[in-house]
């Protein structure tokens, strides 16, 4: 019966951001709002100009972070993100925080 403890396993949201989104800030501001939600990951920029971004933890704390995303207030330009759900790994939870590459 899920739920029934009340305890989800955490899980694992990859983000590709797209856009105006390097070089303006948008790794420190992602790494910000995921501290807030209290998720741990990373936030990357790719050589085709998008961010990656990697979080871990509950989902509705992740599912909050993907809607920040794509909402106004983030530095540059965002036109589209792509994600994809898995099991968290624990790698991005090897410790507390959230880094920027």
């Amino acid at each position: 019966m899920s739920g029934a403890t009340g305890f989800e396993p955490p899980v694992r949201l990859t983000a590709w951001v797209r856009g105006q989104v390097q070089g303006v800030g948008f790794r420190w501001w992602v790494r910000s709002r995921a501290l807030e939600l209290g998720l741990t990951g990373s936030a990357t920029n790719l050589d085709d100009g998008r961010v990656q971004v990697v979080a871990e933890g509950a989902r509705e704390r992740c599912e909050q972070l993907l809607a920040k995303l794509s909402g106004a207030g983030t530095p540059g330009r965002v036109t589209g993100v792509t994600h994809r759900w898995s099991a968290a790994l624990g790698e991005a939870s090897t410790g507390p925080g959230f880094s920027e590459r």
